[in-house]
């Protein structure tokens, strides 16, 4: 399962953002719900979920600039 940076500006469905914080470290077991980042695009930020259960693999490091769109983590 690909974990997605959600689209937060939908003015510029090609806005960069950035994955401001990882709440989950690569490999680490997560749960239906649990939090694994906060993302943001310009002054708009959300959280992001794991919407499966399963070992994170983290594809972007904390901080890093992506395209909103863009699968920043799988989840398997």
């Amino acid at each position: 399962m690909d974990v997605i940076f959600p689209v937060l500006s939908t003015n510029e469905p090609e806005a960069e953002g950035v994955v401001s914080t990882w709440f989950v470290r690569d490999g680490e077991q997560v749960a239906v719900g649990q939090l694994v980042a906060e993302v943001q695009v310009d002054k708009v930020s959300m959280e992001v979920p794991a919407e499966v259960a399963g070992t994170v693999h983290l594809l972007v490091e904390e901080e890093a600039v992506v395209t909103q769109g863009t699968v920043i983590a799988t989840i398997g």
